[in-house]
Parts: C-alpha cells; sequence; structure tokens
C-alpha cells in the first residue's frame, strides 16, 4: 500500500486545533506511530530494498513476510475480548440494557479489532457519536492515527479529538470532532451561539459540568465546510467521559509524558525481523532447490528462422530444464540439491519463540514441534506459560477502565434520549479467559458445589454477572437456596 492510501490527520485540522490554543502532542509520537504502522503492514525498506550484483547492476528484492507484527496484535485481540465479555452495572436493568445494546451494535468483535489496531498503534479509542435525528447512541472506534488528546496528566485524557474522512456529495472531507467539557467549550466561545431554545443543549453547563462534541468539517483545500444535518455544537448531557482510550499496559519510554500508548512490540522490531529473516530464508531454500533437468540436444526440436536454427523449448520453464550444448551422451541428467529445511525450520521456530517472549507471551505460545503445532489448549497455556498469564491479567485491568467508561457514557447518553435507565452503580467487566485457562472446568467445579457449599443464585452471580436479586429470581427451582 502506498503511503497516499494510509489516512493521517490533515494539516488543515492540525492549524484548526492550535488556532483553538491546544497543544498537538501527536506530532512528537506520529514517527513511532508511522513506524509501527509500518511494520504491521509488513512495508518498508526491511522488505523492499535494493540490492547491487557482481556487475553492478541494481535490482528490487522483496523479502517475504509472515506478518508477525500484525500476528502478534490480533492474538492480543483475540485473547483479551471477544462475544463472551460482560459489562455487568449493579443495576440489573441497566446491565440488561447495555448486553442489548453490545449485542445488536455488534460492539465486541469490533472493539476486538479495536484492540489489536491499538495494541499495533500503541493507543485506540471508542468514542460516543450522536444520531440526533433518531435519538440513537452510537460508539466510534480509532486508531492512534485518528486519535488527538487536547487534555490529559498522570490520572489519563480528560478531553480529546477524534479525526476521520467522511464523505459529503460524493466529495472527500475531514470530520473533526472534539469531545470538551462544557467550561472548555464556553471558554472557546463555540457555546455561545446555541441555548436550549435551539433544542441542542441537554443541560445547561454552568450547573453541571457534562460533555460537549464539537464538529468541524474541512474541504479537500483545507477550508471549512457546513454539511446539511451536521450539528456544529451538541452537549451530550453526560458528566462521564464520553470517549475511552484504550492502551496496552507497557509504558511508553519513546516519548516522556505522553497521552499515547506504545505499541506491544515496539522492543520487540529485532526480534520481528529475524521471524521474516527466517520465514524467507526457508522460501528461498526450498526455491533454489527444486530439481534440474538437463537435456541432450538430440531431444529437442528445432524450428528455422531467417536461415538459422533454434530449439523448440517445451515443457515448464521455470528455469528447470535445460539444455546440453553438443551432448549425445546421458541425455538425461537430473541434479536436486539437498535441502537444509530442517535446519531452517529450528532457526524460525527460535525467532517465533524469542518474539512470543518479547511480545508478552512466553516463550511456548508460537512454539511448534513435529504433530503439536502452536499450544492449542487452555490447560496447555495455563500450566506452562505463567509468563501470559500474568500479561493478560496487567492488560485485562488497563483494558476494564476502558469499557467502563464508554458503557458509563452509553447509559448516559441515552438517558439524555429519553431512556427510563436507573443509576448503574458500580460497573464491572468480566472477562472471557477459557482461551487462557479452562473455564469451562472452573465453571464445573463450581457447579458440583451448588447446593454443597454454594447456592444457585451464586453461581449465577459468579458466572452470567447477575445482580442478587435477579440471580435469586432467575435461580429459583434450579436448587436449594437460602430464605428469602
Amino acid at each position: 500500500m502506498v503511503e497516499e492510501q494510509r489516512y493521517w490527520v490533515p494539516e488543515s485540522v492540525r492549524e484548526c486545533l492550535k488556532g483553538l490554543g491546544f497543544r498537538l502532542p501527536l506530532e512528537e509520537m506520529e514517527p513511532h506511530i508511522r513506524a509501527w504502522d509500518d511494520w504491521m503492514r509488513a512495508k518498508g525498506s526491511f522488505y523492499d530494498y535494493r540490492d547491487t550484483d557482481s556487475y553492478g547492476r541494481v535490482y528490487e528484492v522483496h523479502r517475504r513476510s509472515i506478518m508477525p507484527a500484525m500476528r502478534v496484535c490480533r492474538e492480543w485481540g483475540s485473547l483479551l475480548l471477544n462475544e463472551k465479555t460482560v459489562v455487568s452495572c449493579e443495576d440489573q436493568g441497566c446491565t440488561d440494557f447495555l448486553s442489548s445494546y453490545f449485542e445488536q451494535t455488534r460492539f465486541m468483535p469490533r472493539a476486538q479489532d479495536t484492540v489489536s489496531r491499538a495494541f499495533g498503534l500503541g493507543t485506540g479509542a471508542f468514542a460516543i457519536w450522536l444520531d440526533l435525528g433518531r435519538d440513537q447512541v452510537k460508539v466510534r472506534h480509532y486508531d492512534a492515527r485518528m486519535v488527538v488528546p487536547l487534555t490529559w496528566d498522570a490520572e489519563g485524557v480528560s478531553e480529546c479529538a477524534f479525526v476521520t474522512r467522511a464523505y459529503y456529495h460524493g466529495k472527500p472531507i475531514d470530520q473533526l470532532q472534539m469531545h470538551l467539557r462544557g467550561e472548555t467549550v464556553f471558554s472557546l466561545g463555540e457555546g455561545n451561539a446555541y441555548g436550549k431554545d435551539d433544542g441542542i443543549l441537554a443541560h445547561d453547563p454552568l450547573e453541571e459540568d457534562t460533555y460537549w462534541i464539537i464538529t468541524k468539517c474541512f474541504d479537500e483545500q483545507g477550508n471549512e465546510v457546513i454539511p446539511a444535518g451536521v450539528v456544529p455544537v451538541c452537549d451530550t448531557g453526560s458528566v462521564w467521559s464520553t470517549f475511552s482510550i484504550v492502551r496496552p499496559a507497557v509504558p511508553n519510554t519513546r516519548v516522556d509524558m505522553s497521552p499515547y500508548g506504545q505499541s506491544v512490540f515496539a522492543d520487540a522490531v529485532d526480534a520481528i525481523q529475524s521471524v521474516d529473516l527466517a520465514f524467507d530464508a526457508l522460501v528461498n531454500e526450498v526455491d533454489v532447490s527444486k530439481m534440474r533437468v538437463f537435456l541432450s540436444d538430440v531431444l529437442f526440436d528445432y524450428d528455422t528462422d531467417d536461415g538459422k536454427s533454434y530449439p523448440i523449448p517445451f515443457g515448464k520453464g521455470d528455469c528447470t530444464i535445460f539444455r546440453k550444448v553438443m551432448s549425445t551422451e546421458d541425455m538425461i541428467t537430473q541434479f536436486a540439491p539437498s535441502l537444509r529445511t530442517e535446519s531452517q525450520a529450528e532457526a524460525l521456530r527460535i525467532a517465533l519463540q524469542v518474539m512470543g517472549d518479547l511480545c508478552g507471551f512466553g516463550l511456548r505460545y508460537f512454539d511448534f514441534d513435529e504433530g503439536s503445532g502452536y499450544v492449542k489448549t487452555a490447560t496447555e497455556v495455563s500450566s506452562d506459560n505463567s509468563a501470559l498469564m500474568r500479561n493478560v491479567r496487567k492488560h485485562e485491568n488497563q483494558l476494564q477502565s476502558s469499557l467502563v467508561t464508554i458503557s458509563r457514557a452509553v447509559l448516559a447518553c441515552s438517558r439524555t434520549f429519553g431512556k427510563a435507565l436507573a443509576d448503574e452503580g458500580d460497573v464491572d467487566v468480566k472477562f472471557d479467559d477459557s482461551i487462557v485457562q479452562d473455564t469451562a472446568a472452573e465453571k464445573d467445579q463450581d457447579m458440583r458445589e451448588v447446593g454443597v457449599t454454594m447456592q444457585p443464585w451464586e453461581y449465577r452471580m459468579k458466572w452470567y454477572g447477575e445482580d442478587e436479586d435477579t440471580a435469586r429470581e432467575r435461580s429459583e427451582g434450579l436448587g436449594t437456596s437460602e430464605g428469602d
């Protein structure tokens, strides 16, 4: 993919944000994000370069790749999130609402892709997007190339801008959406032209510090445009942050005090190179070791052109069939170079082990040998790979905060649109760890304890994320329950 086809924050958007007085941390991190993006795409001078032969002729070379950086990111995405991930609230009605909302919008599968990109580029985000015409709350997904933190401290990002490409009347425009607190909106003068009579404001920002969404659009020439149906300033009515940043639990050692995270493979680039070097060498070994067949002149038919005779080639070419000039002995000779694939495969195996260890999976996650392939079962992972288990927990703790924040924002904005939802209370995330631990065996063990040391409603609370009243109600008749 050529550079022009990748989306980066355009200059018109940067100038707009700077004009509003914001400092852009993206500019310090952008070189690193671009480099990580290249590794995920297997692009750049490592994969496509020029070499010179003994005659001084320059030719282009492409190194084959198994996309190891992308594989690392996808593995983390699949390990941390899937459709079985449950967000539960203290209020059961809110839990049921979120479950239905996430299922209808296919949030978790899309969030898995967001996590994968965030682990590759260091940063990603979920952000609320409001469809005022249909009174709908949507969640949009962004990666580091589209995320511009505006206000942050050691506790995290409190105000942020998101930049995407949209199309209006068939022409591309750049859409900037800033998620700001009400006090910031009015300090910028953006809210002065709008009032409650316009039907845009849900709350008075002087009474309650709600989050607002400011939308600006720019055409290809960098001129600001206002597409029909786009509300420039909108009060979401949410006191909770209307976005959440997604980052791996890896400290950013590239830029100090940056709100951006660091790629999970940032310190494993050399190992990623070693994987593709070993894989490319393995493919080359097989390619150059093809059988060569040498045929005597007498086996070729000849054609005449301009008084000269030319042998007519036959069969598959591909540099495997050669003509022995002026030879009538040993009319067919075969030559098959010996293969060194065993040593090449061992080099690839070691490279994968090192890469897996440096990226947090431990030595055995990408390991393979005869008949076993990659580690496949949760029991094997949990018993043989304690490093992976520790890192999964570490990343889950980081991701839990992001999911809780965007869940609270969905509930708050839904109330703004008139949904009758009680206060959600405490919000928790239950991750599906069946990939890295034997969840089925643990559930089976707890089921055996039902009626002995565990009540049916306790089982439902633990495994289904239900509150106590709902769990008691739904477990009636399933086993022994404590007195009402």
